[in-house]
């Protein structure tokens, strides 16, 4: 289970806009190519773990601060389907 852990943040640590636009349409969530760009760039390189409920709410607050609560929260609920 550990590998896929892995993989999830590395993929969250290394996201750019792009591929933050296109899972925004997958996913239905609501985001600007100008808030994707904002995103990309705080998560990059940050080594994140998504699956630690304190790292995941500190960036939730700033997708909130960037982007507004409603898409951070959208981003939230996808977060906790990842980790499942």
């Amino acid at each position: 289970m550990k590998i896929f852990e892995n993989i999830i943040n590395h993929k969250i640590n290394n996201i750019t806009a792009d591929e933050l636009l296109k899972y925004g349409n997958q996913f239905q969530i609501s985001i600007t190519k100008q808030q994707a760009a904002k995103i990309a760039d705080y998560l990059k390189g940050k080594n994140i773990n998504i699956f630690n409920d304190a790292e995941r709410t500190k960036i939730v607050k700033e997708i909130a601060r960037i982007a507004g609560p409603d898409t951070a929260k959208q981003v939230n609920q996808l977060f906790i389907q990842l980790t499942k």
